[in-house]
């Protein structure tokens, strides 16, 4: 035996991609399977990810409907051999077991990534493709813009339609086979067949091994029983008692013309579900104020009633409606008010700042339950000096107190001395309501944001700001006045805007996000003392 080494080869360098094809692929049919793995540009980018990728083959290419087959693309180190073969003649004097030719092998390359396919061929089911849909669906990928054009919903058929098919009757395969003749013939009969249309989705699962989910029916499904006033057939089918039954309260945009003066239907006839006393109330203080944010209506109730209103779904729909853009956006209105007809409603519109220091993330519902149990301490309870405030006062700004880690209030929610000044001013108002600012001109309002957002984040980082430093921020926002409101002046779109949220510019947002996460990252710094 010898102890010396295997000599070594070079091996090239070349890298080489590989497809486990699952069926046989002849030279001549080499196209035919790459375009049933979606064609040269997919396998490219396949092999160009550095993740893993997926590849599916499809057997019938041009049948949306067949179900193909997942293939994986995986990382391997195979090397490319390329085996080359002479013949030669045998000798007429050679032994019949020797060889008839020389075998040549080189190293090609190395194979970096293949693609193998290793799930089963499932189960095909195929619709009839004279169907509409199925029609609709080939146009689709045909772009056969007159067949789209032209396709219409058919009418719904019944569950099942009468078919005539003939029944072979059974016979016995132990009789003689000359008594065959004398059997009795195909009889016809008519069956019923299903007219439901099970299309296969238009994604397939990748997992090839059933699971054990423990199915069970649903517990709230009750069987209900209609029956066709014409036939007088009667058909069942499986409902869910326990179904969203739509009890939100009436929504209008600032365009509507007209506001609801009651509740909806569906509302309506769960009436006999809510406490009569909670409604009454609700009802008592709407009367004494027409409009309410959500926070400032719940201040008015006790913690077990704000509860009960909030569970019930039904309490509020009974008694107001909101608005879903404008000045009043998210706002609880009574029914038949309309804040756009009365200037005095002024007071009521909204203002909402965002506050790049709050989380945007929701905090999960364990740490929701807490925060409601123990409160915020720092944002929560506390003024400017450290001292205790009333919760009951957490939609009231005075300038001086923080309530809360973002700022949403009404003007008549503000008792800021510089601010009511401001708010109270006639001078500044317009004769017909304005889509975003209200009864306020531009030019008013955003003098009143300005005063507002900066005594609001001031407090906010401990330091309250004194009416000289307003007056001076907005002598210095004077000169961009006009340019604010040429900007304002465009048209905005129903339901792609806030106009009760007085947001900051995108500069003026960048910036504040800026500052936020540089104080961030200063306090996490800070050295421990």
């Amino acid at each position: 035996m010898s102890d010396s080494a295997a000599p070594e080869r070079p091996l090239a360098q070349l890298p080489f991609y590989s497809v486990e094809y699952p069926g046989y692929v002849r030279p001549t049919s080499i196209p035919i399977a790459i375009e049933s793995l979606g064609g040269q540009s997919k396998l490219d980018n396949a092999f160009k990810r550095k993740t893993e990728a997926l590849l599916e083959l499809h057997l019938r290419p041009s049948n949306p409907f067949a179900h193909p087959i997942p293939g994986d693309v995986v990382a391997t180190n195979n090397i490319l051999l390329k085996v080359t073969k002479r013949k030669r003649k045998r000798r007429h004097d050679a032994p019949e077991d020797g060889a008839i030719g020389e075998y040549k092998v080189d190293a090609v390359g190395v194979i970096s990534k293949t693609v193998r396919f290793r799930s089963m061929v499932d189960y095909q089911y195929l619709p009839n493709m004279d169907d509409p849909l199925a029609k609709l669906r080939l146009a689709m990928d045909n772009m056969d813009v007159e067949t789209i054009h032209a396709y219409k919903i058919p009418d719904e058929l019944s569950d099942k339609e009468p078919s005539t098919q003939f029944v072979q009757p059974a016979v016995d395969t132990n009789l003689d086979p000359q008594l065959l003749a004398l059997s009795p013939k195909s009889q016809q009969s008519t069956v019923t067949r299903s007219n439901l249309r099970l299309f296969p989705p238009p994604l397939f699962s990748r997992q090839t091994i059933p699971q054990g989910y423990n199915f069970k029916g649903n517990s709230a499904s009750m069987v209900s029983i209609s029956v066709d006033e014409a036939t007088g057939e009667e058909r069942k089918r499986l409902i869910n008692k326990m179904r969203w039954k739509g009890y939100g309260p009436a929504a209008i945009m600032f365009s509507d013309p007209h506001v609801p003066l009651k509740p909806p239907d569906a509302v309506e006839k769960g009436r006999d579900q809510i406490s009569e006393i909670i409604l009454a109330k609700l009802q008592a203080v709407f009367v004494d104020r027409p409009i309410w944010t959500r926070m400032s209506l719940f201040n008015q109730f006790s913690p077990l009633e704000t509860r009960e209103i909030l569970n019930s779904k039904l309490l509020l729909p009974l008694v107001c409606y909101v608005f879903q853009d404008g000045p009043w956006r998210d706002t609880l209105v009574r029914f038949g008010y309309d804040p756009r007809s009365d200037s005095s409603a002024r007071f009521y519109q909204r203002l909402y700042f965002r506050n790049a220091n709050h989380p945007i993330a929701r905090p999960s519902v364990i740490t929701r339950r807490q925060d409601r149990s123990q409160g915020n301490e720092h944002f929560r309870g506390l003024d400017a000096s450290g001292g205790e405030t009333d919760k009951k006062n957490s939609h009231i700004f005075d300038g001086k107190t923080v309530t809360k880690e973002t700022a949403a209030f009404q003007l008549c929610d503000i008792v800021d001395p510089m601010l009511q000044e401001m708010i109270q001013d006639p001078e500044g108002l317009r004769e017909i309501c304005d889509e975003r600012d209200g009864w306020y001109t531009t030019h008013s309002f955003e003098r009143i944001k300005t005063v507002l957002r900066h005594k609001f984040f001031s407090v906010l980082e401990g330091h309250p700001a004194t009416d000289e430093e307003c007056r001076v921020l907005l002598s210095a926002n004077e000169g961009t006045a006009k340019a604010t409101s040429s900007h304002r002046s465009q048209k905005l779109r129903a339901g792609k805007h806030n106009m009760a949220k007085g947001a900051l510019r995108p500069e003026d947002a960048a910036v504040m996000r800026l500052r936020a996460t540089l104080d961030r990252n200063a306090k996490s710094f800070q050295p421990q003392r």
